[in-house]
């Protein structure tokens, strides 16, 4: 039979001065209330700098330590947040010369063209799949299409080929286009496509030669510019859960395999949920041989307005 256990005696516990321990938190660093009469700069110094909240003022600062000092910022994105209306904001950090080159993945094309040219994007899948009408709008892929094949026929890739060509149309809404602005800006801006992953490979239009031969011109662009994040550089990865962390670390393979170093630059995930390809194969891995690496949770919608601020902030 087990036997019975006596409470534990707490006379002789030992105690010690509380200033003799190390605390995590100190007075110095609580948040201060927001003045919403003052600049928007002032709300940042606001903010309590332990956890994420210094880790974000950290990344930003490194974003705009590199860009001023013209190391490559890449800015890699999904689609999502094209379709959370931010790309005004994008678009703007542009043309201010923070972000100096863009990686998307083939649905960020789509829903740049239709928003330039449309002024709207983004159907109600669960309605057209039921009657097979998804992503058959005619205009969206024969124009993309088309455009792509033209491009990659003049020597483009699929970036520039649909930058160059949104932007010398001039849209009525072309001042929210991504691609365009970033071939105006003479920025790099490559688009790194799975076939069948996007809607417009199901049009009659579709080049399949066309998409895989700028795809890899673009793949080869993005692995070019890889030297450039080394001793300073930034990369960043908006919502893109697979096509541009497996883009990316590739990109970096080739890039150092050519003889190049890339290490000592800073890494920055920001996503709804954190996912094991772009911890991995953007952050963990690639900064293994030197650099800072950040992942910051949350809705695309409250994120990314609130790096926008905090960069603009540091200009």
């Amino acid at each position: 039979m087990r036997k019975k256990s006596k409470p534990a005696d707490l006379k002789n516990v030992q105690t010690f001065p509380i200033r003799s321990r190390k605390a995590k938190v100190e007075y110095s660093q609580l948040a201060l209330c927001p003045d919403p009469e003052k600049p928007l700069s002032d709300f940042f110094n606001t903010l309590p700098p332990v956890l994420k909240a210094r880790d974000f003022i950290q990344a930003a600062q490194n974003i705009v330590k590199a860009a001023q000092q013209n190391k490559l910022v890449l800015f890699m994105m999904g689609a999502h947040l094209i379709k959370c209306g931010l790309s005004p904001l994008l678009c703007d950090l542009i043309r201010k010369e923070l972000i100096n080159a863009l990686a998307m993945n083939g649905a960020c094309c789509i829903h740049d063209f239709e928003m330039s040219f449309f002024g709207s994007t983004s159907e109600d899948v669960e309605a057209k799949l039921a009657n097979g009408s998804f992503g058959m709008a005619r205009e969206t892929g024969e124009w993309i299409n088309s455009t792509i094949s033209e491009g990659v026929r003049r020597g483009y890739g699929l970036g520039e080929a649909l930058g160059q060509a949104i932007s010398r149309r001039q849209p009525p809404y072309a001042q929210t286009s991504i691609l365009a602005t970033a071939y105006e800006c003479r920025i790099p801006a490559t688009i790194h496509v799975a076939i069948g992953t996007d809607i417009i490979h199901q049009h009659p239009t579709v080049d399949g030669v066309a998409l895989g031969k700028g795809s890899l011109m673009d793949f080869r662009l993005l692995a070019g510019q890889l030297p450039d994040l080394n001793d300073g550089g930034v990369v960043i990865n908006f919502g893109s859960a697979v096509i541009l962390p497996e883009v990316f670390l590739k990109a970096l393979t080739v890039a150092r395999n050519l003889g190049n170093p890339v290490k000592n630059f800073t890494a920055i995930n920001f996503d709804m949920i954190q996912h094991y390809r772009p911890n991995m194969n953007v952050l963990e891995r690639p900064t293994k041989t030197g650099g800072e690496s950040y992942s910051f949770t949350g809705h695309h919608e409250i994120m990314f307005p609130l790096l926008y601020s905090a960069l603009v902030s540091l200009m």
